[in-house]
């Protein structure tokens, strides 16, 4: 079975014709017989759907015709499993949905009730079935898809990844901050409600400050770890896809870093490994903008992520109110105004920074068990400046001096590359 992917593909607009970048990339692309990317954007009209209160940062939207242009890459498989996919309220979400379902993609981790969003999605190709399965460690407000109960519609939304995050104090840590909320009185309110029932009840081994929470133990340490019911969730959906399957693929939406922004936590990788473990053949991750590395684990790859594949965050058209009073302006501004306060004369932000236009696409190839047999990776960059209808599209890159920290990341997991004299680089 042959694979490739590519991490997020914001878009704002139509891809122009006479795109170069598709010549160049479609056929690296077509390789696959399973090609998957991440759609980081809501789909819908100008003025059809309300925005949401909150946002994933930037309120997302374009035209659904934006896909018929992703299509050109090759691409077959999707998630809009991330945080943007509720920029656009309840009406974005489910307009998202349906053009997805009629692009004729196949695509997991999104549903009108979590056993849909939760659900294995399958691609049937002459190679084999492919099981994908989409989770998300990233969400805002209330994007959670809802579980159906005998009486209770589901509600929309898309297929968490939940996790505990807790700081563990020593003893007398946790005396000192009990001491503080006993004598401020900050959580007056909140222990009032546990003695009549909410928060879990009356339970003294933890306390809340400002919404992070502190148990007393052993030591002093930031605590996460992946929830049970998660867990639970995904070890099912492995177990269901396996009769109907013949190739897994896990992918998870996470901006969380590790030790630095090019690092995943510990609660991330646990997760990952998990997924190979009950029987996933391959994890592929997004969401922090930037590449980080790629690790062999049982003879099966996890990506933790591959970067973004097209990014046009300077390409939002319109905005709610609320973006633009985040940055003391009012809707009577421009767009241009809002986004030029917001990286302050457009010098700081994702827009302004190298690594987020760097990234590969992996060509990789596994045995009738699902085991790796080989792996390329073709570099790809987009512009950052120069014509305005090329900022932030992908194309292959000429200067590969990127790859060196990121090779060295991945040779710190135990993954080695190789440079091949055509410029790309394969797994040894």
């Amino acid at each position: 079975m042959k694979f490739t992917a590519v991490g997020d593909i914001i878009l704002g607009r139509r891809i122009q014709e006479g795109y170069k970048g598709y010549e160049e990339l479609a056929p690296i692309i077509k390789q696959g017989d399973a090609r998957f990317f991440n759609l980081e954007t809501t789909l819908n009209r100008e003025g059809e759907c309300y925005a949401s209160e909150f946002s994933g940062g930037t309120w997302l939207r374009t035209n659904p015709e934006v896909l018929d242009d992703i299509k050109k890459f090759g691409f077959n498989m999707l998630t809009f499993n991330n945080n943007h996919a509720m920029d656009y309220g309840m009406d974005g979400f489910l307009s998202t949905l349906e053009a997805v379902e009629k692009s004729g993609l196949v695509h997991a981790g999104a549903g009108r009730n979590l056993g849909e969003a939760a659900a294995p999605r399958y691609l049937d190709t002459a190679a084999g079935r492919v099981a994908l399965i989409s989770f998300n460690s990233s969400l805002s407000g209330p994007m959670s898809a809802g579980k159906q109960t005998p009486r209770m519609k589901g509600r929309p939304g898309v297929n968490a990844l939940n996790y505990d995050s807790y700081v563990e104090l020593e003893a007398s840590e946790f005396d000192q901050i009990q001491a503080i909320i006993r004598k401020t009185g900050i959580n007056a309110e909140m222990e009032m409600d546990k003695r009549d029932g909410y928060y879990g009840g009356v339970d003294d081994s933890y306390e809340m400050i400002g919404g992070m929470k502190f148990v007393r133990g052993d030591r002093t340490q930031w605590v996460k770890k992946c929830k049970k019911e998660t867990l639970d969730r995904v070890e099912k959906a492995i177990y269901e896809a396996k009769l109907q399957a013949d190739y897994i693929m896990v992918t998870v939406h996470s901006h969380m870093m590790g030790e630095d922004r090019f690092s995943s936590p510990d609660f991330f990788k646990e997760f990952c490994h998990y997924c190979i473990d009950a029987g996933a053949h391959a994890v592929v991750g997004h969401g922090p903008h930037l590449l980080r590395p790629i690790e062999i684990y049982k003879g099966k790859p996890i990506f933790y992520s591959l970067g973004d594949f097209a990014i046009e965050l300077y390409n939002v058209a319109i905005a709610p109110e609320d973006f633009y009073a985040q940055y003391g302006l009012t809707s009577d501004a421009t767009v241009h105004e809002l986004l030029k306060t917001r990286s302050k004369d457009f010098t700081i932000g994702l827009m302004t920074k190298p690594v987020m236009f760097q990234t590969v696409i992996p060509y990789w190839e596994t045995d009738d068990e699902g085991n790796l047999l080989s792996m390329t990776l073709y570099p790809v960059v987009a512009p950052m400046d120069g014509k305005k209808c090329d900022i932030g599209l992908p194309r292959l890159a000429t200067d590969l001096s990127y790859m060196d920290d990121f090779l060295a990341r991945c040779a710190r997991h135990g993954t080695r590359f190789q440079k091949n004299e055509d410029g790309t680089f394969r797994l040894v």
